[in-house]
């Protein structure tokens, strides 16, 4: 049997200190891979080039402490609590190189990713100052070009292929096998990569596994490896599991607004912090993590 069970940070350890290529699932204060993201600040993984769909918390304090060289998105936000400050300052001082696409169209790059093939074609982007601005910037990830087929005009959108990829689901098995509960949008881009790193809230029995393979949306083949995380989306939301902790997001968008207070909070919470479970510890433990527990009916 092949079991792909980790420590955390002895996966982190296999990225490279710089310039890694590097894909995050999450969607703004949901599912956000945040015990991995702070591991990766402690490790110090810097020049990071990052794909995601829709960027959070977890983008935000990677841009905030200096990894991120480059950032391929769609936008994001703290949701209702609000703006991805550190990486809104970074843009604003040309300390990020930035390419903003739609979510349809990273979407696509993604699954292009997924099947193997190295571009895809779609006609979301025609007409837009987004599509012009990529132009403008000789992005190699876009051509528009007529159709040998019908003659008419499409975005050709080259294939998301990363190094590594990192999301953060309800269930695995030791094999790989990975269940996300509820919505989910993070699947092509987990089967992009060429390793798949998934943290999870509990890893199950592949007995288990076998009980619900209809809910098996990540095989074990794309997986290389799994890490046994409660809580490790905090403070966003994991769906059945935990809700979002709106105390410690109102929080935070406070402090990403200043670049003194950003560097107090990361010196204290993560690099006062030997791990995931000392943070969630020094944030109130196991009292504070009740309070945001799911409701069994609705999930939240």
């Amino acid at each position: 049997m092949n079991n792909k069970v980790k420590s955390l940070s002895e996966v982190v350890s296999q990225i490279p200190d710089e310039g890694a290529v590097i894909a995050f699932g999450g969607f703004a204060i949901a599912r956000n891979p945040i015990a991995f993201v702070l591991e990766m600040i402690r490790q110090q993984k810097r020049k990071l080039r990052v794909y995601q769909i829709v960027a959070g918390m977890d983008t935000d304090l990677m841009v905030g402490a200096g990894l991120v060289e480059r950032l391929e998105y769609s936008g994001g936000s703290l949701d209702r609590f609000g703006r991805l400050e550190r990486i809104n300052e970074a843009i604003d001082k040309g300390k990020l190189d930035v390419r903003e696409y739609t979510g349809m169209s990273m979407s696509l790059r993604f699954l292009a990713g997924s099947m193997g093939v190295p571009f895809i074609p779609t006609k979301t982007l025609l007409g837009t100052d987004m599509l012009r601005i990529l132009v403008e910037k000789n992005d190699d990830a876009v051509r528009v070009e007529n159709s040998p087929f019908d003659g008419e005009r499409y975005v050709y959108l080259k294939a998301i292929q990363p190094d590594f990829a990192v999301i953060h689901a309800q269930y695995a098995d030791e094999k790989g096998n990975v269940i996300i509960e509820g919505p989910y949008w993070d699947v092509e881009t987990a089967k992009s990569a060429k390793k798949l790193f998934v943290t999870v809230e509990k890893i199950v029995s592949t007995e288990f596994i076998k009980r619900f393979p209809e809910k098996v949306v990540i095989p074990s083949m794309y997986t290389s490896a799994v890490i046994e995380m409660p809580f490790g989306a905090f403070p966003t939301s994991v769906y059945k599991f935990y809700d979002y902790d709106q105390k410690f997001l109102m929080q935070y968008a406070e402090i990403n607004k200043n670049k003194d207070e950003f560097e107090k909070f990361i010196n204290e919470f993560v690099f006062g912090t030997k791990d995931f479970v000392e943070f969630l510890e020094k944030i109130g433990g196991i009292r504070r993590l009740n309070e945001i527990l799911a409701d069994p009916v609705y999930g939240y």
